[in-house]
């Protein structure tokens, strides 16, 4: 076979288990909000969320905004992605999961509930149109990766918590997917009057 294939003598094997991997969710409603509050908490430089709605974060934890307000204040830069009700991405996945015109209006609420933080120090709301194959919520060196599965709601597909350990790893490939998704979104600006 290699004599046909010469480069696959040279593939890398596949580990059982990434050093970047801390836990794996078979969903994500099996993960205690607590976990997402934590790392957020603890986060210092960067907090990042690319998601089309996560109105599961405001419902379970109605602190949320004090918390990146707080974290915002000392510095730490908050970025934060939802969805754009109104894009073509965003209706399909409503069709896709047969969730229909609700994902749009979670994606309206979600707007809602972070509108407030628009004009604080450090934060920043923008809408994006983009297919959301993850949903992203970073906080430093940690990541949770809520892998979408056509035809599942986001609650009901898996998450991996992932850890920096260095240059390159799967960490920073979700890192990359985030600015990617960050430079084509829009700001959302504070209403007038």
């Amino acid at each position: 076979m290699h004599a046909l294939w010469p480069a696959l003598r040279q593939a890398r094997s596949a580990r059982a288990i990434s050093p970047e991997l801390v836990a794996l969710y078979e969903q994500r409603a099996d993960i205690p909000v607590s976990t997402f509050v934590d790392i957020l908490t603890q986060a210092r430089e960067h907090i990042d969320v690319l998601v089309y709605a996560a109105v599961f974060l405001h419902e379970a934890y109605p602190r949320l905004n004090d918390l990146l307000r707080e974290r915002a204040a000392d510095g730490c830069a908050v970025r934060i992605a939802i969805g754009d009700a109104g894009s073509e991405n965003v209706h399909a996945r409503g069709q896709e999961e047969k969730f229909g015109h609700g994902i749009e209006s979670r994606c309206r609420l979600a707007l809602m509930h972070y509108r407030p933080l628009i004009g604080t120090p450090n934060i920043e709301i923008r809408t994006h149109g983009t297919t959301l194959y993850n949903s992203l919520y970073r906080a430093d060196d940690q990541q949770l990766v809520n892998a979408h599965v056509w035809g599942t709601n986001a609650y009901g597909a898996p998450v991996w918590h992932l850890r920096r350990s260095g240059e390159g790893g799967m960490f920073d490939t979700y890192v990359d997917s985030f600015n990617a998704v960050w430079a084509t979104a829009a700001r959302v600006e504070q209403r007038e009057g």
